[in-house]
Order: C-alpha cells, then sequence, then structure tokens
C-alpha cells in the first residue's frame, strides 16, 4: 500500500510539473517548435495614438530580384530598390576589413540605413527614457544570410559613424537586381557586409526580455 502511494504520488509531481511548464510556455508565447508564436507575442510598443500594422501586410507580396522590404514594428512599411536609393542624398565611406576573400579596402557610395529606416516610422515608445534603445534591426540577405544591428549603432545621435546602404563599390555601381549592400564602417571583419540585401526589420527587445522576468 506504501509502495502504490508513493507510486501514484511521484505521478501527480510529475503531472503537475508538466503542467507548470506548459503554462510557462504559453505565457511566452512559444509554439509547438519552442519558437515565439507571432499570435501570442505581445503587441509591439508604439507611441501614443499610433499604431503599426501587421508587418504580414507587405510580406505577402513576393519580392522582385533586387528589391528591398523594410518591415516590423514599423508604421508605414514599404519596398524599395536600388533605384529608389539612388534618388537620396548621397554619401561616401572609405573602408577596410577582413573577409574570407582576405584583407578588403574599398569606397562605397550609398546612403545612410537610419535614413531608409526612419522613412518606416519605427514604433518605439517615446514614453520610455532612451526607447529607442530597445530597438534592433535584422538584415536578410542572399542565401537567407542575416546579421543583426543595434538601433544605437544606427542612429546618428549616438554612433560615430553611419552604417550605408550602398549603391556602388569604387565607382562601379551594384547591378539592380543584385541589389544594395551594407556597408559597416566600423567593423574590422565583413561578415555584416550584408550582400544582396532584401530585408530589414525593426523590432524591440521588449516581448522577450519580459517573458523571462
Amino acid at each position: 500500500m506504501t509502495t502504490e502511494r508513493g507510486t501514484r504520488g511521484r505521478a501527480a509531481v510529475a503531472a503537475a510539473a508538466v503542467a507548470a511548464g506548459a503554462l510557462l510556455l504559453a505565457g511566452c508565447g512559444q509554439g509547438d517548435g519552442g519558437t515565439p508564436d507571432a499570435k501570442a507575442a505581445p503587441a509591439a510598443s508604439a507611441p501614443a495614438g499610433s499604431s503599426a500594422p501587421p508587418s504580414a501586410a507587405v510580406s505577402a507580396k513576393p519580392l522582385a530580384p533586387g528589391e528591398v522590404r523594410v518591415a516590423g514594428e514599423v508604421g508605414k512599411p514599404y519596398t524599395l530598390t536600388l533605384a529608389d536609393l539612388r534618388g537620396l542624398p548621397q554619401t561616401s565611406a572609405s573602408v577596410k576589413f577582413t573577409s574570407a576573400k582576405g584583407e578588403q579596402e574599398h569606397t562605397y557610395q550609398g546612403v545612410p540605413l537610419n535614413e531608409v529606416l526612419k522613412r518606416a516610422g519605427p514604433c518605439f515608445d517615446q514614453n520610455k527614457k532612451n526607447g529607442a534603445l530597445r530597438g534592433f534591426v535584422s538584415a536578410t540577405g542572399g542565401g537567407d544570410y542575416r546579421a543583426a544591428f543595434a538601433w544605437a549603432e544606427i542612429d546618428p545621435a549616438f554612433a560615430k559613424s553611419q552604417v550605408l546602404l550602398a549603391v556602388s563599390e569604387d565607382g562601379v555601381a551594384f547591378d539592380d537586381a543584385a541589389g544594395p549592400r551594407l556597408v559597416v564602417p566600423r567593423d574590422t571583419k565583413g561578415g555584416r557586409y550584408v550582400s544582396e540585401l532584401n530585408g530589414m526589420w525593426v523590432g524591440v527587445v521588449d516581448p522577450l526580455v519580459d517573458c523571462v522576468k
């Protein structure tokens, strides 16, 4: 009898643990695969009186070669091309970095990434001190290559040098079908020089950080 009661007790404890684990995952917005569930995730922080439309609204249409989609926690998601970038005020940057091909030294011309993202209206909570510092940007390139940037690396109010969306390298224009290239002047390695750029996704860390409090 004692053994039977002990077995039942252990089974009850195990069941309770499983139930608690399920509740924890649900509270953090986790799907079946252990990744954030977009339907359960908390709404993005936005300035008072404004709301960002779902980024799915702009991600439904397939991209043409050379197009770059700017989406995420933004008020005005949009798509741009190299031709669009060439029509904006340009700046240049001479850089040195190490890549798989060895030491690289180039001069790029393009548009500050901050100017491109500002046009989409990032939804940072202005009621929080330095709310923009909760933001980040994920850049996606050819072959689903991806690299992330903190917003402070992009915003000239915090960063000493500007990340560029380059339209040319050493005076040679990029092919329209290839799209722009990210240029990160202060990086010593070229890993974040994302080529064949096709996506810029703006987010905030709050949903992830708040999940584990």
